[in-house]
């Protein structure tokens, strides 16, 4: 039984409006969560994905294919029911931000961390209303209410949809202020990837390139602007 995958059963998909927004058909029948609940999604384009991700299944089903359906079953059976939770606890890595913790040596990796992560908290600045306070070191050195306030405000602020894309934006950054960066179109996702990278990218230039780490990195890029055009298409 550990062998059974489950095979394909349709003939076509196709997207219909639903009360409330639109959902995905499989020959005439309503697609559901693995929760059992209605898959209702926000607007025709995610429907849509969502719909070209069954329709291109062959034979077998194969979940990791299909990463738009991944994201609205966590938006409907988790972000749903604990919305203020998951949003607190992205709000949290305001407080202990990648980009405010800067190296204590050497002087070229001080001003390339000056040089690419300045500008984001200028950018929070100006447009998220919090000045999040760098610091030399490791150790955690809380930031003021005054800036973390604003910043959770516009986390609890996300639907359900764009909650669970901002989830990884910020996880996988390790910042809340690249994840506002991504979602609001600062500079592309690309390149706010490879600015939350930045230490990864010195120690690479150090010690030389590893393949089993690249390919960890790589998977996590991949997640990264699949989450950015997911909370493009949830309003």
């Amino acid at each position: 039984m550990s062998d059974w995958k489950p095979k394909r059963f349709w003939t076509e998909s196709a997207v219909v409006d639903a009360e409330g927004g639109y959902t995905v058909e499989l020959d005439g029948r309503r697609v559901k969560t693995p929760a059992k609940a209605a898959l209702i999604l926000p607007t025709r384009s995610m429907a849509e994905e969502v719909a070209a991700e069954w329709d291109a299944q062959q034979d077998v089903i194969d979940p990791t294919a299909m990463p738009f359906t991944r994201s609205a079953n966590a938006a409907i059976d988790k972000v749903r029911h604990q919305h203020a939770e998951v949003a607190d606890m992205l709000a949290d890595y305001g407080d202990s931000d990648l980009l405010c913790y800067r190296a204590t040596h050497p002087q070229e990796l001080q001003e390339r961390q000056a040089e690419q992560w300045d500008p984001a908290l200028d950018w929070a600045s100006d447009m998220l209303s919090a000045r999040l306070r760098p610091v030399v070191g490791v150790l955690h050195q809380p930031q003021s209410e005054t800036a973390l306030t604003p910043l959770r405000q516009r986390v609890h602020e996300l639907n359900n949809f764009q909650l669970a894309a901002f989830h990884d934006l910020v996880s996988l950054s390790g910042s809340l202020i690249l994840g506002f960066a991504a979602a609001q179109n600062w500079r592309t996702a690309e390149e706010i990837w490879q600015i939350s990278r930045l230490d990864e990218l010195w120690q690479i230039e150090q010690w030389g390139h590893d393949d089993e780490a690249h390919a960890v990195s790589e998977t996590k890029r991949t997640a990264f602007l699949h989450a950015k055009k997911f909370f493009d298409i949830s309003v």
